[in-house]
């Protein structure tokens, strides 16, 4: 029960050993009474009867006795062979060490504690205590064992290896499994061989001459290696690079201080980074994010990390790596590299490592040169004491080492530290007599190597050398750090004092190292901590000479109280721990964020993949469990629940996400997906919760970021204050609390290092470029929490201070400070112009500007440079009103400066938004980007007017998201704005019995739409005594479904009785034409009525027979300017019906056309019918087509006869591929919410297709476990390979084997046909469309997607301009549509833009808009020109009067404001406006 730890009890207790025994006993029994008598106690004297009592408590001495001879008196009565087989503990193949328990060398019951190696030592001195852990054996090679000759490599690892002749013994024994599998692998260092694996599987198979760098496919696989720290990383790129140069294989580094381009993560194929950065990376769906799914290796080094404060990263990374395999089905082979690692099993377990084949354990006797470790605790309770004493105890064994001929490093943790320790050294050996010892001039060079430090500036330096001494650390420079490890590797000095840097990033050993202290500064804490167990590994692996010596001596001294510590951790006594639980709450809300966990069982299932659930079954009393806890429940369902929950509270509580409780399901909320995106801390949010407000001042910003949890571990230090209360006077914001907080040090830093203001002090330094490096960061996730919160003021605010950060410059200071002038430039401009704007300068001349800040031509003309490149544009605008209560502001931005790639790059983004007159909300906004070939942008803005009473103003303003000052707002009045006036010519939809076919009066008729259906339903049976009872223009306006195309062909069918009689059928579009084309044929058939389609080159001469012609309304337009019908007015004597189809899609085209027949037509009886989708208004539409009002027959769109639901699921992503990712697992849901239905999922264009349906059946995966996506368990195999050999196009094979399909022009005719047939017949569940394609696509769906309301709008030349554009609300209304079946309920889910919501909504529920577009493109001027050259159209009044006829005309005096007409004038005067223009441009 106690053990070596507590040894002074023990022998406390032996002294009073009776005493302790009595009152043991007397407290024992009076516990136990009650259990004895129910359970009577038993224990056995010499003749093994057993008595009953208390006497088994007896803890005396004669009882103990009597107990121990018992014990062995029943031992000895034990058979020798009891017959039972015991089981035999697992012997694993590849575990190499040295000591007898290979495998079981625990000391506790839990597994806390190891032995520590034989031969250890404790010496007790009176300054210090010495541990001495001897060079472990080296463990004899075993009889299968053999070094394998470079020579047996296959070419591709044979040139990886150069100036080798063989493996060494640990590569050789781990070769195969590394080299020649694909097995997870845990192990001490074979990354190279595994690497070498990735690129031997990537490879063509090209001709055998062919060279092998060329063979590679390096665009195939990615490799990423998990380094522990930034210097860490450079050195592997360094070395990865030089090993894989001839492969052409490119290696970089990805930190938070090395960021890659697009096009550099693209060329290159090994990636090195480090946990955090690699989590960040993952945690995007897109961008870096895209790395992971072309990841075939992953390296994580170093990884008994998992016992660190960033372990909880690693098991972050580890279990979203394997989740990740395991959905995609996609092979990642992960690689742990670990040189200690106490409890490997577990960490094999962990990283789905098979024990048998990838489990590789070498103990240290596998080191190259063997190392005697010596822990020295040094005493002193007092800081001068204990520094006295460290310093003499350095000495000591410096010179020690020094006086055997042995060259030493003295590590030390800061770099002015390097110098004293140095001076100190050389102090010591003076005073001692012994600086002789250390000198080196006996050296061959030493005058050469003199005269190279005599080149130096370094004056330290220079005089540490003649005494044998060096000094290295990274604030040095370049080439005096290059020097003075030539002069070491020369052995031309003999100690070393250098810093950690010298450790990680470059390969210089020394056959001794000592490491001086183990108090180090973290500026992420804030405070020094303790040297980390990885830096002392590091360190101590640099002792030792291979090649040149056969041992090496590692020292660290360390206070006493810290002795255990690394005696244990370094020794491997300790298992390493989970850290997890710390870090679980921002894991899981990153997953949730991602998509990968949608509720609490995925979350159970995600910690199942974790260090900490292996460890919480091997050690559960660490983790707050009992033995029988795990009994009961082996797989921990319950405790993963129980975790899950409380961090699902505290992520619910902070409303990053939704938590629906009773369902156990997560909805990640805007503030979780910034956190994730950005890193930020739940208790962070949970600041900003509380302390954001609609109206801040930069001083409030400060204050509410510098109160960060990330900020919490900073500490104001006695020794600090008076140079922060300094920096406070010279900070232009007040700081709130001042130096008292850790929050207001953090403040008067951030705002000095925006001032430019550097600290003296070396920890201050340190904590600025922590509070610089990470503000910058909270404050963009700042920026982004206030525009998602529409909060217009705090925005631009928080704007400004996120630029202030990057760019090191206040929003007062002058924005040319951005660029590279001269700094008498800067001090003039603040001198002599500081009242002029940007503006002002680039309009300027350059002999003005030089004149004006007191200097010359030339820096005027510099001046003038710097300004006309300052991003800047100029705004416009149009009023649109879309009813009486919303408003379109179509806004217009165009560049206003000079592109230099030098400056801007490729792009320069910026956000632009409208905001409410008192700048308060943001109503919508848009982040955009200027290209080098971009002039103008036009964005489309669309805000509620509430009652249709207009605000005072409404704000657009432009930020640059780069350049400080870089914005314009103008203000747009709307007092005199004119809002359409309310209208209702709205009917009901009456509840009325359903006619049935009898009504046609047609046995012709009945006999064909009989096979079709039975009874008209409620609309059409509303309608149909208009539309075939009378011969008034009728108007149907009615939601897509309702069966309004049947009773206009009904309508055709009734009009064409005579002979000689014709049809016109106008559709807008080509398919929406085919698709009336195959629903008359059948019907013409049967009545004799001839079926045309016309095209451009056709004419409307009279028929001979009944006709029904078919026309796009494009073409009717060029048949009709063609041949202007007055010319030929007989051969509309016989068109007895015009049917306009889909007049919510009316164009300039369809217009123009419709109103050129009216015109024409206005003398014939010829009948108008026009259908539309609902509309909001068909008033004026009616009125056009002279429609009386008992035949306008307009209905909402919540008539319908069928069921359909109408969902929106809003998103905060800008449209990018990462926001597609996002709408996977909703998406995914919305599918599966109709189980067995077919679903239609409409994507913005044919390039997102794949990707959709790939993260469609990744979600599929995770959720069902199955690799059959959505294929429905009906499908045979067999039946399926028959379809699967039908299809051309291959790369659609993987897709239709999981249920999903694709519909678009992109496929040939074949295999979209066959996808149809395979979408009918239930095989295919999914089918994939772009937005372009919703016009043409036959088919229904019980669930219908739209996944985005944006698309990319590509023009130019050669497709450089890229603009993003928002769909069409009738193409809206048309994929809503497509759910909207009459055998079944339908439900239609829109995926959209949260400010696009309202918008869409409104109109998809109250009906669509519809104005005239005659004005906006050139088919009106071209017609207009035409006419005038034919003398069709004479005078100015000829010109009113065939404009009298348009949509415009009624629109033009209902909604005035939308043609930028003023209000109060005729219909004849904006008419006449309107030829008047026209005449000015023919």
């Amino acid at each position: 029960m106690i053990g070596f730890d507590e040894i002074e009890l023990v022998m406390e207790i032996l002294d009073n050993r009776q005493d302790f025994g009595a009152k043991a006993t007397t407290q024992l029994s009076s516990h136990l009474t009650g259990e004895l008598q129910k359970t009577p106690q038993t224990t056995r004297h010499e003749n093994g009867a057993a008595v009953r009592g208390t006497d088994a408590w007896q803890l005396d001495a004669r009882s103990a006795q009597q107990r121990m001879e018992d014990t062995l008196r029943e031992n000895a009565s034990r058979p020798l062979y009891t017959g039972i087989a015991q089981a035999a503990p697992e012997q694993l193949p590849h575990v190499y060490t040295s000591a007898s328990m290979s495998q079981g060398n625990v000391l506790s019951h839990v597994g806390t504690k190891f032995m520590l190696p034989i031969g250890t030592t404790r010496v007790d001195h009176e300054e210090f205590e010495e541990v001495t852990v001897p060079p472990a054996r080296p463990v004899p090679p075993r009889s299968t064992e053999r070094l394998i000759s470079v020579a047996e490599l296959d070419p591709l690892a044979k040139g990886s290896f150069p100036g080798y002749s063989s493996l060494n013994r640990i590569q050789s024994i781990v070769y195969p499994t590394a080299y020649k599998s694909n097995e997870n692998v845990l192990v001490c260092d074979v990354a190279m061989l595994t690497v070498l694996r990735v690129l031997d599987q990537h490879r063509s198979t090209g001709p055998t001459t062919q060279p092998l760098a060329s063979s590679i496919r390096r665009d195939d696989f990615k490799i990423i290696y998990v380094a522990p720290m930034k210097a860490l990383a450079a050195e592997i790129v360094r070395k990865l690079g030089k090993r894989l140069q001839w492969l052409s294989i490119r290696v970089r580094e990805l930190t938070g201080d090395m960021q890659l381009t697009k096009t550099e993560i693209a060329e290159t194929q090994i990636i090195v980074t480090t946990p955090e950065k690699w989590d960040v990376v993952t945690r995007k769906p897109t961008g870096e994010g895209e790395l992971a799914s072309k990841v075939k290796l992953l390296i994580i080094d170093e990884v008994h990390l998992l016992n660190d404060d960033r372990g909880a990263v690693i098991e972050t990374i580890v279990a979203r790596t394997l989740r990740q395999v395991e959905s995609s089905q996609s092979v990642i082979r992960i690689v742990g590299l670990s040189a200690t690692l106490p409890n490997y099993l577990d960490v094999a377990d962990f990283l789905s490592v098979n024990r048998h084949t990838g489990l590789f354990y070498f103990d240290s006797s596998f080191r190259p040169v063997p190392l005697e470790q010596h822990f020295i605790g040094i005493r002193g309770k007092q800081q001068p004491q204990y520094r006295k004493n460290l310093d003499r105890v350095t000495f000591e064994k410096v010179a020690e080492m020094v006086r055997e001929g042995h060259q030493v490093m003295v590590f030390v943790h800061a770099r002015k530290e390097t110098v004293k320790a140095a001076l100190a050294l050389k102090e010591a050996a003076i005073a001692e007599g012994s600086i002789d010892e250390f000198s080196c001039i006996d050296h061959p060079q030493f005058e050469l190597f003199r005269r190279d430090i005599g080149r130096s500036r370094n004056k330290e330096m220079k005089e540490l050398f003649d005494s044998g001494f060096g000094i290295h650390h990274a604030g040095m420079l370049r080439e005096d750090r290059n020097l003075m490890e030539r002069l070491f590797d020369a052995r031309a000095i003999k100690v070393l004092c250098c810093t950690a840097t010298l450790a990680w990033g470059v390969n210089l050993p020394a056959h001794a190292v000592v490491i001086k202290g183990t108090q180090v500064y973290d500026s992420a804490k804030g405070s020094f901590v303790d040297l980390s167990v990885l830096d002392v590994l590091q360190v101590f692996g640099r002792a030792g000479r291979p090649g040149l010596e056969d041992s090496g001596v590692g020292f660290i001294c360390t206070p006493q109280d810290k002795l255990e510590h690394y005696l244990d951790a370094v020794t491997s006594q300790n298992p390493i721990e989970s850290r997890f639980t710390a870090g679980m709450t921002d894991a899981l809300n990153a997953e949730i964020a991602l998509g990968t966990v949608a509720n609490v069982q995925d979350a159970i299932q995600w910690l199942g993949y974790t260090y900490l659930y292996v460890r919480m079954r091997k050690n559960p009393f660490q983790y707050g469990l009992t033995w029988d806890q795990v009994a009961k429940d082996p797989n921990l369902g319950d405790k993963r629940s129980s975790l899950v929950q409380e961090a699902a509270s505290h992520l619910s509580d902070n409303r990053m996400m939704s938590f629906d409780r009773q369902a156990r399901t997560f909805v990640i909320t805007d503030l979780g997906r910034i956190a994730a995106k950005y890193y930020i801390r739940y208790k962070s949010i949970e600041i900003f919760n509380n302390k954001m407000k609609p109206k801040m001042t930069e001083a409030d910003v400060l204050t509410m970021l510098c109160s960060s949890t990330e900020f919490e571990q900073i500490q104001v230090r006695e020794n600090e204050v008076k140079e922060l209360e300094q920096l406070q006077e010279a900070v232009p914001c007040d700081v709130m609390g001042g130096t008292d907080s850790s929050a207001g040090k953090v403040n008067i830093l951030l705002q000095a290092y925006i001032s430019g203001y550097r600290p003296e002090d070396f920890a201050l330094v340190s904590d600025q470029s922590y509070a610089a490096q990470n503000g910058g960061r909270i404050v963009r996730a700042l920026l982004e929490i206030a525009i998602s919160k529409k909060w217009a003021d705090v925005s631009a605010v928080l704007m400004g201070m996120s630029k202030a950060i990057e760019k090191r410059l206040w929003p007062f200071d002058q924005p040319l400070k951005q660029f590279s002038l001269k700094a008498e430039v800067f001090y003039n401009m603040e001198r002599y112009a500081d009242e002029y704007t940007v503006a002002e300068f680039s309009a300027m001349s350059a002999v003005e500007l030089g004149e004006l800040v007191h200097l010359n031509e030339r820096h005027g003309a510099a001046i003038r440079d710097a300004a006309r490149r300052f991003p800047t544009a100029q705004i416009s605008f149009d009023l649109r009103p879309l009813g009486p209560d919303v408003l379109k502001i179509a806004v217009h931005v165009q560049r206003a400066f000079i592109w230099d790639s030098r400056v801007h790059g490729s792009v320069e983004p910026f956000w632009l938004w409208v905001e409410d007159h008192n700048s308060t909300t943001i109503h919508q906004l848009s982040h955009m980007m200027f290209r080098p070939t971009t002039d103008i942008i036009d964005v489309d803005f669309v805000i509620a007017i509430p009652n249709g009473k207009p605000p005072p103003s409404v704000t657009i303003r432009f930020v640059s998201d780069r350049w400080m000052g870089a914005e314009e707002e103008v203000s747009i009045p709307l007092d005199d704005l004119v809002m359409p006036s309310w209208t209702d010519c709205h009917c009901p939809r009456l509840n009325i019995p359903f006619l049935s076919l009898d009504v046609l009066q047609d046995q012709l008729l009945k006999d064909v739409f009989a096979r079709q259906f039975a009874t008209l339903n409620a609309l059409q049976s509303q309608v149909f005594w208009s539309l075939t009872c009378t011969r008034l223009h009728s108007l149907v306006c009615a939601p897509i479904g309702s069966g309004k195309s049947l009773m206009g062909q009904l309508a055709i069918w009734k009009s064409l009785r005579q002979a000689g009689t014709w049809a016109l059928l106008v559709a807008p579009r080509r398919s929406v034409l085919w698709e009336a084309s195959s629903e008359l044929r059948p019907v013409s058939h049967v009545m004799g009525v001839k079926i045309d389609v016309l095209n451009q080159d056709s004419t409307l001469c009279s028929p001979s027979a009944k006709t029904i012609r078919l026309v796009t309304a494009p073409d009717l337009l060029s048949i009709l300017s063609k041949n202007p019908p007055n010319r030929n007015s007989a051969a509309l004597g016989g068109l007895r019906v015009v049917v306009c189809e889909n007049l919510e899609l009316l164009n300039a085209p369809y217009e123009l056309a419709i109103s050129i027949l009216l015109h024409a037509t206005q003398q014939h009886p010829t009948r108008y019918i026009g259908f539309s989708s609902s509309l909001n208004d068909p008033a004026d539409l009616a009125a056009w087509l002279s429609v009386d009002p008992s035949a306008l027959h307009s209905f909402r769109p919540i008539d319908r006869d069928q069921y359909l639901t109408t969902s929106t699921h809003t998103f905060t992503i800008p449209q990018s591929a990462a926001l597609f990712k996002a709408m996977a697992k909703p998406a995914h849901t919305a599918i599966q919410s109709t189980p067995g239905e077919p679903a239609i999922v409409f994507v913005p264009s044919r390039a997102q297709c794949q990707h959709v349906a790939l993260d469609l059946i990744t979600q599929c995966a995770l959720e069902l476990q199955t690799a059959s996506g959505y294929l429905s368990d009906e499908v045979s195999s067999d039946a399926l390979d028959v379809y699967l050999t039908r299809v051309q196009d291959r790369s659609l094979v993987d897709f239709v084997a999981r249920g999903i399909g694709f519909y678009h022009e992109g496929l040939t005719k074949q295999d979209r046909t066959l996808l149809l047939e395979l979408y009918a017949e239930g095989i295919l569940r999914v089918l994939i469309v772009p937005r372009d394609a919703c016009w043409s696509l036959p088919v229904r769906a019980a669930t219908v997607i739209v996944m985005g309301t944006q698309y990319m709008h590509v023009s130019g030349k050669d497709g450089e301009e890229r603009q993003l554009k928002d769909y069409g609300l009738e193409e809206l209304v048309r994929m809503q549509g497509r759910a909207v079946r009459h055998n079944g309920g339908g439900h239609f889910h829109l995926f959209c833009q949260a400010e696009a919501k309202d918008t869409s909504m409104r109109f998809l529920t109250e009906g669509l808009p519809l104005e005239s577009r005659l004005l906006e493109t050139e088919e009106l001027k071209t017609w207009y020109r035409q006419t005038r050259t034919t003398g069709e159209i004479r005078t100015k009044q000829d010109g009113v009067d065939a404009l009298s006829f348009t949509f415009l005309a009624r629109r033009l005096e209902s909604n005035p404001a939308y043609y930028d007409t003023p209000p109060g004038m005729s219909t004849d005067e904006r008419l006449s406006r309107i030829v008047d223009d026209l005449d000015s441009v023919s």
